[in-house]
């Protein structure tokens, strides 16, 4: 049996644009998709802490260093340039697996910057 759990959060950031016309996805400072462990295209959760709005989509690179959190495509709709939003990314395990899973927790603030971070520290 498989359990699902949290494989990593980017907590508090803040939408820095939204690309309503864009194919999809939500581009994510390259930085900070390293330092959760998210890779680029794996499925991510978006919840908005402002309007309460939640959604699933995919991640993308954005530069390193840009600060970059943008809903595009459909999630566009979800958000507006300043809203706080976490997101999150799940994994299954198996029950041995879960008894030492951590998941990879990273702080931001206003900016985007990282304020703090805890569980592994492993590249993706």
């Amino acid at each position: 049996m498989y359990l699902t759990f949290l494989k990593a959060k980017l907590h508090r950031a803040r939408v820095t644009q939204v690309l309503p016309d864009y194919e999809g996805s939500c581009a994510i400072d390259e930085a900070l998709l390293a330092r959760a462990g998210i890779r680029e295209f794996e499925q991510v959760h978006v919840y908005n802490v402002t309007n309460g709005q939640r959604l699933v989509t995919y991640a993308i690179r954005a530069p390193e260093g840009s600060g970059t959190v943008s809903l595009n495509g459909s999630a566009a709709r979800a958000a507006v340039v300043g809203d706080v939003v976490i997101i999150a990314a799940y994994t299954l395990l198996t029950e041995e697996e879960a008894a030492h899973h951590q998941p990879r927790l990273v702080y931001l603030d206003e900016a985007n910057r990282i304020v703090r971070h805890r569980g592994p520290d492993r590249s993706a």
